[in-house]
């Protein structure tokens, strides 16, 4: 199907949906890397005027990837909920962003109008709109998930305590522990990415945070970011595993660069469950995405990098996961050039997966060699945090030395809280206060408490 725009007399014609999503995208250099971009600022805006008047069951008779070649496109076809899609599948794109603007949209119809949306209709409804647009709507999405305390109640924000250390030393992981928990970082999860994917490293670490959640009665859940075959082993040698994690793309061939298939992450999945270890909940998986995974893998079929982002959502959500963050600007200005590219790019990855139902938290960041700062990020942050992100990164001074990119600090994550009156996770923050790291006297409080806790944690 073509799809034609006609401005001041030049017709712009689209010769299918995966061109009219590609044209229509904000400017990114992933796309003009790809030769998927517009060509011009007129030729956008005439494929944001044509992808306005798609109807939406477009999306479902014109996959942008095939149904024969792609797992992931059977997997968003074959589990679209017919019965909720009935009550809007007169819209067409542009309807969408209207009545997703109006007072309709109440956080109970977004929410159950979720598994009626395909990712290829949010990413394209995500594309008409300016960035105040994906503050309001995903402000609206209320997405709450359970293991030992609970993420997404409005009014909140979750902290993943990143502790990570280059050799996996367990007194430098612990002393990051300690300083996050003193900032009331770590209610998400506390998590790291090991140095080494070896089972025994991994394990190693798993025992120690697990014994330290243990012994002060933390009320969080542990990860460790390896791959999900060696969790996998770990979980069948019951090692204490809380949350399965796993990267994940939107094509299939970009998952098989990952080393992963559906089979896999459901076999993942059941092994998570089987392990009964949430107290109040059972969200045991942690998936990560970026836009530009797809492309760097030559996986993406011609289809650009924001909507390849958004059909990973779609894996996610059928796993029901605890937590689902995108790294915005971890690959490098090859995908996003500069501020303003990962400050639009963070801004949609979190409307699209709240739309999508999934519990959308954000490594807010960027690489030295892309053109941005963390006066970019403290905009991106702020941002996030008005737009109702469920959880952010909290990283010792910002600096993974390790990953070696800028991300944001334990300092960043209290600055947000305090400003937006944001509270951490009940549960967790219950635990604070009978720590002594809140209170009244706060700075007094968290002093002692440092204290004390710094020789418990570190006792011969």
């Amino acid at each position: 199907m073509s799809y034609p725009c006609t401005i001041r007399g030049f017709t712009y014609r689209f010769n299918d949906l995966k061109t009219l999503l590609a044209k229509a995208s904000p400017l990114r250099s992933g796309d003009r890397l790809a030769g998927l971009a517009a060509e011009t600022y007129q030729e956008r805006i005439a494929a944001q005027m044509a992808l306005a008047d798609v109807p939406l069951p477009v999306f479902l008779s014109e996959p942008v990837i095939p149904y024969e070649s792609d797992e992931v496109t059977r997997l968003i076809l074959d589990t679209h909920d017919e019965q909720s899609f009935a009550s809007f599948r007169h819209f067409t794109v542009g309807d969408l962003r209207d009545w997703l603007l109006s007072d309709e949209a109440t956080p109970s119809l977004l929410n159950s109008m979720s598994s009626g949306l395909t990712p290829e209709m949010v990413a394209a409804v995500s594309k008409l709109m300016r960035n105040q647009d994906l503050i309001l709507v995903a402000r609206k999405c209320e997405v709450i998930t359970r293991f030992r305390n609970t993420l997404g109640l409005r009014g909140h924000l979750s902290v993943r305590l990143q502790p990570n250390h280059p050799t996996d030393d367990s007194r430098g992981i612990a002393a990051s522990v300690l300083d996050g928990l003193m900032y009331g970082s770590g209610d998400a999860v506390i998590g790291i990415n090991p140095a080494t994917d070896s089972p025994a490293a991994v394990s190693r670490l798993l025992h120690m945070l697990d014994e330290l959640r243990q012994r002060f009665d933390i009320p969080t859940q542990n990860c460790v970011l390896s791959h999900v075959t060696t969790t996998l082993q770990l979980v069948n040698q019951q090692v204490p595993v809380d949350l399965i994690f796993q990267s994940i793309a939107g094509t299939e061939r970009a998952n098989a660069s990952f080393g992963i298939t559906l089979a896999l992450l459901q076999e993942a999945y059941e092994a998570g469950l089987s392990l009964k270890r949430g107290t109040i909940g059972s969200n045991v998986m942690y998936f990560e995405t970026g836009q530009g995974s797809a492309l760097s893998s030559n996986a993406h079929h011609g289809v650009d990098q924001q909507t390849c982002e958004v059909r990973a959502y779609a894996v996610a959500r059928h796993f029901k996961p605890f937590m689902v963050n995108s790294v915005v600007g971890f690959i490098g200005p090859e995908y996003l050039f500069d501020g303003k590219q990962i400050i639009r790019a963070g801004l949609e990855d979190h409307f699209c997966g709240k739309l999508l139902g999934l519990p959308m938290g954000m490594d807010i960041c960027y690489t030295n060699h892309a053109q941005a700062d963390q006066d970019d990020m403290d905009t991106l942050l702020t941002l996030l945090g008005v737009a109702g992100i469920n959880f952010i990164m909290g990283v010792p001074g910002a600096d993974d030395i390790m990953l070696n990119y800028q991300s944001t600090s334990f300092h960043d994550a209290l600055y947000l809280r305090r400003v937006l009156g944001l509270r951490p996770a009940p549960e967790f923050e219950a635990w604070l206060l009978q720590q002594g790291i809140m209170g009244t006297d706060q700075k007094r409080l968290a002093s002692e408490a440092t204290q004390r806790l710094y020789r418990q944690f570190f006792k011969p």
